[in-house]
């Protein structure tokens, strides 16, 4: 939802944008050429692994130090991130949230089930606990909760008290206790629920690993002190849980006169990019403008 995105936030020649999840770089790509010249963008990501090599990409396409930065960093930190980098607001902010295709396709991070690998799904390898950890850690009845709260999950006792009955440590027993020992314990639920199951189940997994829903609560916060007089944001989504957060802290915050426009509607992706990346189809897209409070738009450099 590049084009999407560029729509929405409307970024101009001289702008200092942050792009808050810099993955692969596809967003923080386009939204360089419409700064350019004299724009500045300061890519976030909290993956040690992705990020060095996504720099080295855009280094190599001729991107140089004084209009992209790169930093190791959670945008739940964005207020202190900015001020670390000299930036005293931003006119575009971006954040495409979730985990990128990356990560994904690398059965070593643990993220997916389409190939073996430990069943780990930390963004930061270096940090915090994986999965296989949390499982073995947490209660029957904590480990319902999660997947209640992070992916809406109907059979969610049934998956906590499988999950609890011997040690899960890779993604191919994960997939198979839930392929098989859900559709066993549950004879009258269709094979494409058990499926559906099992993908609700990792993403639970994943949101409450890498603590999700906590960051983006904080980036929420700290918006309207990041956003520079009628700047805009835009947040992509990929869960109902974050949509809901997203949504609720815009009306809100138009209500209160800190945004003075906020997406009517929530936007999809076009059918051609659904129909060629089954992934876009559950992507949300929500865009807000902060209030001018002044004429003067609050202009940084990236130092």
């Amino acid at each position: 939802m590049v084009a999407e995105a560029l729509r929405c936030l409307r970024p101009v020649p001289g702008d200092v944008a942050v792009d808050c999840t810099l993955g692969g770089g596809g967003h923080a790509q386009a939204i360089l050429a419409c700064i350019q010249p004299g724009g500045r963008l300061l890519g976030l990501d909290v993956d040690p692994i992705e990020r060095p090599r996504t720099e080295a990409r855009m280094r190599a396409l001729g991107t140089g130090a004084e209009s992209f930065t790169a930093r190791y960093g959670s945008f739940a930190h964005l207020r202190q991130l900015l001020t670390e980098e000299g930036v005293a607001a931003a006119d575009v902010i971006l954040a495409d949230l979730g985990i990128s295709s990356m990560q994904i396709d690398d059965a070593a991070r643990g993220f997916s089930y389409k190939a073996p690998g430990p069943l780990d799904m930390r963004m930061d390898p270096s940090r915090g606990e994986p999965a296989s950890q949390l499982i073995a850690r947490l209660s029957e009845e904590a480990l319902a909760a999660i997947l209640t709260e992070n992916a809406d999950e109907p059979h969610a006792s049934t998956i906590a008290g499988l999950l609890k009955q011997k040690p899960v440590t890779t993604t191919q027993a994960l997939e198979y206790l839930l392929r098989v020992e859900l559709g066993r314990t549950l004879p009258d639920v269709s094979k494409g629920e058990v499926k559906m199951s099992s993908r609700r189940t990792f993403q639970a997994l994943r949101i409450a690993v890498n603590d999700e829903f906590s960051a983006l609560d904080a980036l929420l916060q700290t918006l309207p002190q990041c956003l520079a007089p009628g700047g805009r944001v835009a947040i992509q989504t990929f869960h109902s849980g974050e949509d809901r957060r997203v949504k609720k802290a815009f009306k809100s915050g138009h209500r209160t006169g800190i945004y003075s426009a906020i997406a009517d509607e929530v936007i999809r992706s076009g059918k051609e990019e659904t129909f060629a990346n089954r992934r876009a189809s559950a992507a949300k897209l929500r865009w807000a403008v902060r209030s001018a409070v002044t004429t003067l738009r609050v202009r940084a450099s990236l130092g």
